[in-house]
């Protein structure tokens, strides 16, 4: 347990013992286990179209009140609406005044941070009956017309802004977190043939569990990274380096940030962190510089790993990352499925291991050369062979897994696709 977590929250390592009971500000003693709440938060960010969800946790709150229950005073509340109208209709539903009494009162919009008998869950859960009932009397459409009829004209300080005209977005070539994405350079309106994978080096030999936050983390940006060096040339002291989630506009920072934690173990490098090993060179540099220096020598990449490959949360810079490091094919024992189907969004392939076969299988070290050959009219699932220039051969499963994923490949990903659909 992590005591100096608890700062802020009524709780501090002086009055915390041990065994992990602490006196409150109540003047209460208070016991913390394993599994107790400290922090409970209401968000809509992702359920702002679905009334029922935060209708649903309003009458939650209604019910508890109503049999006596109450929120321990050293639990963290909070209740952040992703929009205006969820705060509409939950006043005119009326569940706004139980909310508040258990704590849960409205600190901003977004993302943020009994009589004695026992009372359960399944008790006071709300039926779907009851939520329909609310929604269908208060969620109404002049709400909505209401709220974002306003939307345009924001704050004075937002009408005060300087807008250039055009329907075409003024990119400031100086910004640092806001650059033109080269997803869409020489991009052509018909299709050209896709081909397999020719000559590529291994840019990466990773293991198991390797999440998305390894692939392209969203932390604080290393004062010794490239991404810190882009942006040093730029003028920026470390201190305004802010983080690569802050950055995830500019193309050139996401770049040099992919595989930039500093835990993620590349076996093609002496050590944790962001390094490999470029070849035929045999020199050791940060992953960005590899890649880079593999460009200039025009040189496909792919990457070779363990299972579970991409788990974690779902993010879209960690497709995007190693297609712009110039990663076409990533072989692994096994995807996580929003990330495979990522990948192949982004034009990657992904190609798996046969069951009981990877990297050891076939002694590969990262020092080898590829050839990755797709058939002519490949089919999802399809079996293709994998050869490699240490005189082994080895079959993959290529997971296209639908036709879909097989029309956004043909069309260099599904930023092209939609591209070319719209013209």
């Amino acid at each position: 347990m992590n005591k100096v977590g608890f700062k802020g929250y009524g709780l501090s390592p002086a009055n915390l013992s041990a065994s992990g009971s602490f006196s409150y500000s109540d003047g209460k003693t208070y016991t913390i286990t394993h599994g107790s709440v400290i922090i409970a938060a209401i968000t809509s960010c992702t359920n702002t179209s679905n009334p029922s969800v935060m209708l649903g946790a309003g009458l939650l709150a209604k019910k508890a009140v109503e049999n006596g229950l109450s929120v321990l005073p050293y639990i963290k509340t909070s209740l952040s609406p992703g929009s205006g109208v969820v705060t509409y209709y939950l006043r005119e539903s009326g569940v706004v005044p139980y909310l508040e009494k258990l704590g849960f009162n409205i600190v901003g919009y977004g993302c943020t941070r009994a009589d004695g008998s026992p009372v359960y869950l399944r008790e006071i859960w709300p039926t779907r009956a009851e939520i329909q009932e609310v929604e269908n009397k208060h969620v109404i459409p002049g709400m909505f017309k209401e709220v974002y009829a306003k939307i345009e004209l924001g704050s004075p300080s937002w009408q005060a802004l300087d807008v250039p005209q055009g329907k075409l977005y003024g990119w400031d070539p100086n910004s640092t977190y806001i650059k033109k994405p080269p997803f869409f350079d020489g991009m052509t309106r018909d299709l050209k043939p896709r081909q397999g994978v020719k000559n590529a080096r291994c840019l990466l030999l990773l293991g198991d569990s390797v999440t998305t936050d390894h692939i392209s983390p969203a932390g604080s940006i290393a004062r010794n990274s490239p991404a810190a060096r882009f942006l040093a040339d730029r003028g920026l002291t470390p201190r305004e380096f802010n983080s690569y989630g802050s950055r995830r506009g500019n193309d050139a920072v996401m770049s040099r940030g992919t595989f930039a934690n500093i835990r993620i173990v590349n076996k093609m490098a002496p050590a944790p962190g962001p390094k490999t090993t470029h070849h035929p060179s045999g020199d050791l540099m940060d992953i960005f510089d590899a890649a880079d220096r593999y460009a200039s020598e025009n040189v496909p990449l792919i990457a070779v790993v363990g299972k579970d490959y991409g788990s974690g949360s779902s993010r879209d810079w960690a497709a995007k990352g190693p297609y712009l490091l110039g990663i076409r094919a990533v072989i692994a024992e096994s995807f996580e499925r929003i990330h495979r189907s990522n990948l192949v969004g982004m034009g990657i392939i992904p190609l798996q291991f046969m069951e009981g076969e990877n990297a050891e299988t076939f002694g590969l070290n990262g020092t080898e050369i590829f050839n990755i050959e797709l058939p002519e009219n490949i089919t999802p699932g399809q079996i293709i062979s994998v050869q490699v220039d240490n005189g082994k051969t080895f079959q993959v499963k290529v997971r296209f897994d639908t036709e879909v994923d097989l029309t956004y490949f043909m069309n260099g990903g599904i930023l092209n696709y939609m591209i070319r659909k719209m013209l």
